[in-house]
């Protein structure tokens, strides 16, 4: 591999604080929404009426979107920018928001049959799959190219920490928002407002990567010398992760769709009465996440080869914890230990794959991982059916993928060598080219 300068080991070594702080906030924003949704999914479904795994697949159309518009969406951050391409995530987010809230709002007063719901439901959420993966190439190309190969790891967990805060953010508040008219539709309407002002704040405030285009005037990435015109997919480079990243996502999202049902029939109470139980719970999940991410990954230095490791070795003790557990407190217990466990692997594939491909093809990379990252969604109505006959069934399930990609963390070639080269100090960041 040829040594090159690149603009980011000629730049600073880290994003401007007041930038960072926007893009921070951007995805605190939609993970904020997101889980808080979620959150309140199982009290909306059993309120209105529909099967559990019905509620479950209100997802399922959204992250197909979300995956094959991911890599489109990272093709045109790349040729336009990537501040353009947060903001048509963030309004995708904020309308997608809005009329969930509505269609919900409706099915609460039953003005239409629980099956018109769903699919109105459907159509509503599958507007943020479509439109709203614009915003995740764009936030981890923007830090990427900032951020040379030997801080890469601190610096995407810092950004992953914004996805762990707005967890622990959006179950707590959602309930806060469960208004007198509106009812349970009202947490998504206030999402769509705060995903609105932050759409201001993006479009007043953030400035555009002081790295791109880069490209040559006239070029696309796939045009340039060494940049690979194959899917990314489908590079060798990159499969590894990939495969790795999914099965880590499948578990994480099938946990925690299933959760709100175990939590309702462990208590035993109304849909209602559980929902701030649930919040307690996914609260609890999101600070061992951010303990992971802004803890004892910055502390012991941890690299991305041992955190694909631990990772997904401490997700499988807790998702067994999850199966055993005879009371709503060690349901508890068991999904913080999980959540701390997915908190480590899911920035060790994703700072595995930025770091296996040139500082140009970061975007794409990107783009692929968020494709992973939303079609996992599509298997979560199976592990909440699989609920429905066995209740431990799901999480020992889970507990069996994580021991798998144990294995594989230690036996592929490329997720054993997944570790950053140090920065020369007499020259540029080899590993951005």
């Amino acid at each position: 591999m040829s040594t090159a300068s690149s603009p980011a080991a000629e730049g600073p070594s880290g994003v401007p604080r007041s930038s960072f702080a926007i893009i921070f906030a951007v995805s605190m924003v939609t993970a904020m929404g997101n889980t808080g949704m979620i959150s309140v999914l199982p009290a909306i479904g059993r309120s209105i009426g529909m099967p559990d795994p019905m509620v479950a697949a209100v997802f399922s159309l959204s992250a197909l979107l979300w995956a094959f518009s991911s890599p489109f969406w990272a093709r045109m951050s790349d040729r336009y920018g990537r501040k353009p391409l947060m903001m048509v995530g963030l309004a995708g987010f904020m309308v997608s928001m809005a009329l969930c809230a509505v269609v919900v709002a409706a099915g609460l007063h039953q003005l239409a049959a629980p099956v018109v719901i769903f699919i109105l439901f459907l159509l509503a959420r599958a507007l943020f799959g479509l439109f709203g993966a614009a915003s995740n190439p764009a936030t981890q190309a923007y830090v990427a190219e900032y951020t040379p190969e030997a801080q890469r790891t601190q610096s995407i967990s810092g950004l992953a920490g914004a996805f762990s805060l707005g967890t622990v953010i959006g179950p707590f508040i959602a309930p806060l928002f469960i208004l007198p008219v509106l009812g349970l539709a009202g947490p998504m309407a206030c999402f769509a407002v705060i995903a609105g002002v932050m759409l201001v704040i993006v479009w007043r405030r953030l400035p555009e990567s002081v790295y791109w285009p880069l490209t040559s005037p006239g070029k696309s990435p796939q045009s340039e010398p060494g940049v690979r015109g194959r899917p990314m997919w489908l590079d060798p480079r990159l499969t590894p992760f990939l495969i790795y990243g999914f099965i880590v996502a499948v578990s994480q999202t099938a946990q925690g769709q299933t959760l709100g049902f175990l939590i309702i029939d462990k208590l035993g109470v109304s849909p209602t009465v559980a929902q701030g139980f649930i919040a307690i719970a996914m609260m609890f999940g999101a600070m061992a996440g951010l303990l992971a991410q802004w803890g004892l990954i910055p502390r012991f230095a941890m690299t991305p080869r041992q955190l694909l490791r631990w990772g997904v070795g401490i997700a499988a003790v807790g998702n067994l914890i999850v199966a055993a557990a005879p009371d709503y407190w060690g349901v508890v217990a068991g999904y913080a230990i999980s959540s701390l466990g997915f908190g480590l692997a899911r920035p060790g594939f994703t700072v595995g794959a930025s770091l296996a491909v040139r500082l140009e093809e970061q975007a794409r990379a990107a783009g692929a991982i968020a494709a992973v990252n939303g079609i996992n969604v599509v298997l979560a109505p199976a592990f909440v059916l699989l609920y429905q006959h066995i209740q431990a069934a799901p999480f020992i399930l889970n507990a069996v993928l994580m021991v798998a990609m144990l294995i594989y963390a230690y036996r592929n070639p490329q997720l054993r060598s997944a570790n950053p080269r140090p920065a020369r100090v007499d020259g540029p960041d080899e590993a951005l080219v």
